[in-house]
């Protein structure tokens, strides 16, 4: 038996969600300034050449995601959750930083985009390291009846990120002179996000430990059964993955296909930010009233329904009014499922493999499908030349999705409990 888990401060719970938000925002930076990036670092007479250079170099960071989820959330399970809080967060913060202050091109030669590259990579290990022991870590923490709610904080302020970051893009890029952005911008709008890091380490320091309350840390074979369980997640979460990235990268989407304004395009984004973090926590709480199941299944459900719908609205009318709309839609109902099935993936798995099962599904599905969403959609639109692509392949893939989730069995306790 263990105790009621002691309720953790509003600070305390803000530095255990820091890390989510600081991906989503680094994420967001990085894109919106892709151009000023690869000007810096991957000078080309060819434009397009150099932003494709900076892109690869911001995909590779996803190759060591599923490193950092094995390695740091193996961690979490032997030793504690907090330990592999803390060593995720610092090697985040430690490469966020080392970018934002790597010389240019044009002062180091080669070794600047040498050094970009491997604090990518760097990044890409502590972010697949981060999520495993920090959702075991909330749902541990929190009390039995509110675990949905304290696992949907990490969402809301992933969203709250997303709606930061579009704030800060759209006021540099419409208060900087482009040499100024090439120059200073992207880096003072890194180094913004990367200030949160010193505050949220310090308190993580203080938090309590939640593995030490259980009976036993001994690592155990996965069974067949939790094989099976792993697959039917990965496909859900895959699902997820692949809505949630068209939709962050939406501003793309207006810019490039609708031949919207970049302000328009970074309004969509501060718009579905802004819906997400707030319909997050309404979905982590419904999740703890009627299961994890039911919000999830649902909001999916119709999310694959409308989703071509809104796409064909945005394409036909191409107006910022349209966008928006159908943008604050589609991030409702993706917010609403998600807190759900993270906490079904937390509670399905044994305490003695929970932080390393998390961080490995979860980095896996980023990762594969996450990393290649904004390039597959971009391909498919090239070659069908259809503005509908995005949608098309966002509904198959959250159909996968719903089928994968009936499979899954209900664990939250107001559910199982009956």
């Amino acid at each position: 038996m263990t105790n009621q888990p002691r309720l953790l401060s509003r600070s305390q719970l803000a530095a255990v969600v820091a890390g989510n938000a600081l991906e989503f925002y680094d994420f967001l930076i990085f894109g919106f300034f892709a151009i000023q990036i690869g000007e810096t670092f991957f000078p080309s007479k060819d434009a397009t050449g150099s932003l494709l250079l900076t892109l690869a170099t911001f995909g590779v960071g996803f190759l060591t995601r599923p490193l950092g989820g094995a390695v740091i959330g193996r961690l979490g399970d032997r030793i504690g959750r907090k330990p592999g809080m803390l060593l995720s967060f610092g090697l985040m913060g430690l490469s966020i930083v080392g970018l934002a202050l790597t010389p240019s091109y044009a002062s180091i030669g080669v070794a600047a985009p040498m050094l970009v590259v491997f604090f990518r990579l760097l990044q890409g290990f502590a972010l697949g390291g981060e999520v495993g022991p920090n959702t075991a870590f909330l749902l541990e923490a929190a009390p039995v009846e509110r675990r949905g709610l304290y696992v949907s904080l990490q969402f809301a302020t992933q969203n709250a990120a997303t709606f930061f970051a579009g704030t800060v893009g759209l006021v540099l890029a419409t208060s900087l002179a482009p040499a100024d952005l090439s120059a200073w911008g992207w880096r003072a709008a890194m180094l913004l996000g990367a200030s949160v890091v010193p505050v949220a380490l310090a308190i993580r320091r203080h938090l309590p430990e939640t593995l030490e309350r259980q009976t036993s840390t001994r690592l155990s074979r996965p069974s067949l059964a939790q094989i099976g369980l792993a697959v039917a997640t990965l496909l859900a979460w895959a699902s997820v993955t692949i809505a949630t990235y068209v939709l962050i990268t939406i501003n793309l989407y207006a810019t490039h296909t609708l031949g919207l304004s970049s302000a328009q395009g970074f309004g969509a984004v501060i718009i579905g930010g802004g819906v997400g973090m707030i319909v997050n926590l309404i979905g982590g709480r419904l999740s703890d009233k009627w299961g994890r199941k039911p919000p999830m299944i649902a909001a999916y459900s119709l999310l694959c329904v409308v989703g071509v719908p809104c796409f064909m609205a945005m394409a036909q009318l191409r107006t910022a009014g349209v966008l928006y709309a159908a943008v604050a839609l589609m991030s409702f109902l993706l917010a609403l499922g998600l807190p759900a099935i993270m906490a079904q993936m937390g509670e399905s798995l044994p305490v003695n493999i929970r932080s390393g099962g998390i961080g490995v599904i979860y980095a896996v599905a980023i990762a594969v499908f996450g990393g290649t969403t904004s390039f597959i959609v971009t391909w498919l639109t090239a070659v069908t030349g259809s503005p509908l692509a995005p949608a098309f392949y966002m509904c198959v893939a959250l159909a996968v999705g719903v089928l994968s989730m009936l499979v899954l069995r209900e664990t939250a306790p107001v559910r199982t409990s009956r």
